[in-house]
């Protein structure tokens, strides 16, 4: 890839744009850099990029754009650059390019999907280092990729979203997996069909392509998008048939890089290695082992890796027990998806949901749950929609939906979820939802759910040692 003297165009100012730029003047691009934000576009003074606000269409002589990958296609200035006959890249597909360009280049593992994507990349960047690999996680995590290819890391666990994807078109990574795919980012894909043939870009050069056999979406992606010549490797849930991942009672064993799958299995890892528990994260785990497998890393470093894991913060987090009830902190869980599967790993459930559904519908997550909810308290916009799911399919379950406009409505919902629950149920923050209509993100509303939770505790053992 030779830039030197080429003009690059660089579509966005944030924090792609600060990782993009510095590394095309190093290659000797002339770089221009457009953005509607003209405060976000003053931060890059000084790069040595021309900086010019809100371009509606590349300048002349334009031999590439870089765009972030929240940028949508019909944009107009990616749609007139594709009129032209640009090239329009991301900063993803630019790091795959720059990193060709080592004598040794690093190895790529990369993971997408709808939910569980950043706990699998945490889990597998803990394995490989288990292994003694020299190994980080990047991409969608916080740690732009392109920093960690400069870095000159050996191993690298990807997580990459659908918007990064729909922009890569070389990236052949040496095994990749699509965790699951459930409806969401239809307003930026423009259909379900575009939003899987996004994630299916993962696979098209990949030489291991690895499947959850337990979703239908992740087993059709990966036989639509593997290539001819490419391994392919399923987990599941339950015994794993020969070629596949699986769980034997309390184990975790693999089927798939044995000498013989057809007789033999190997013992990998336990569930009580995988936190956090719950069977999507037990699933996450089989795919993070089922991607370092395929680099080679032998099983235990898969326990051990497995055991060292640290989860990231807001994903099914334990906060305190209080009175006998678990209070679990999952405000990740922003789709139905994600949160359907957070409340599988509880029998007895004080849910606490709501905020922006962008358009889901939660009625199937309703349903499949409807045995395990001991109550419901509801706040967002979007609760009356998911209190109508709920007289639908679970009408005999205590409904709370909080009056808009509480000035604490964290403290509100917790104390409600407390009267509701009894020793030995947990009451889970596992919204189903967006957090933009109440909160900045989704760490700051799992903030103040732990927050309030923290309250309720020490409230609680203060109440134990009154009275005389």
């Amino acid at each position: 890839m030779d830039l030197a003297g080429r003009h690059v165009l660089v579509a966005g100012a944030g924090v792609t744009g600060k990782s993009v730029v510095p590394v095309l003047r190093e290659l000797g691009a002339r770089v221009t850099v457009t953005d509607g934000n003209a405060e976000r576009l003053a931060e890059l003074d000084g790069l040595g990029a021309e900086l010019v606000p809100g371009l509606a269409e590349p300048p002349a002589g334009t031999d590439l754009v870089v765009t972030s990958p929240g940028w949508r296609p019909a944009s107009p200035l990616l749609a007139a650059a594709a009129a032209a006959g640009v090239e329009v890249i991301g900063d993803v597909e630019l790091a795959w390019r720059v990193g060709r360009l080592r004598e040794r280049p690093p190895v790529w593992l990369v993971v997408t999907g709808t939910n569980g994507k950043t706990t699998t990349v945490g889990m597998l960047e803990s394995i490989l280092r288990a292994a003694g690999l020299d190994a980080v996680a990047c991409g969608n995590v916080g740690y732009a990729v392109l920093d960690a290819v400069r870095a000159g890391h050996e191993v690298l666990a990807v997580e990459l979203s659908s918007f990064q994807l729909h922009w890569s078109s070389t990236l052949a990574p040496a095994a990749s997996v699509v965790l699951n795919l459930a409806e969401d980012h239809i307003d930026w894909h423009g259909s379900m069909a575009e939003y899987a043939a996004a994630k299916g870009r993962a696979h098209h050069r990949s030489a291991v392509v690895v499947h959850n056999a337990d979703d239908a979406w992740s087993a059709a992606i990966a036989g639509e998008h593997a290539p001819a010549e490419a391994r392919r490797v399923g987990f599941q849930l339950d015994v794993p048939r020969a070629g596949e991942l699986g769980v034997v009672e309390e184990l975790l064993v693999d089927r798939a890089f044995v000498a013989d799958p057809a007789s033999s299995a190997e013992e990998l890892a336990t569930l009580a290695d995988v936190r956090p528990s719950g069977p999507h994260n037990v699933a996450n785990a089989l795919a993070a082992a089922a991607l370092a497998r395929a680099y080679g890393v032998d099983a235990g470093a898969i326990a051990k890796g497995l055991r060292d894991y640290q989860p990231a913060p807001h994903r099914a987090a334990e906060v305190a027990e209080v009175g006998g009830v678990r209070y679990v902190n999952d405000s990740k869980a922003t789709n139905p998806h994600a949160a359907a599967g957070s409340l599988r790993a509880h029998p007895s459930v004080v849910w606490i949901a709501g905020g922006l559904l962008k358009g889901a519908s939660v009625d199937e997550l309703v349903s499949s749950v409807a045995g395990r909810l001991r109550g419901v308290v509801l706040l967002g916009a979007d609760s009356p929609v998911i209190a109508a799911a709920l007289a639908r399919h679970a009408p005999d379950v205590p409904v709370n939906s909080l009056v808009p406009g509480d000035d604490e409505p964290m403290t509100t919902a917790v104390s409600a979820a407390s009267a509701m629950a009894r020793p030995g149920d947990v009451v889970l923050l596992a919204p189903a939802a967006a957090s933009l209509d109440m909160f900045r993100n989704y760490g700051e509303r799992g903030d103040a759910f732990a927050a309030a939770v923290r309250v309720l505790r020490d409230g609680a053992g203060e109440s134990s040692h009154g009275g005389g």
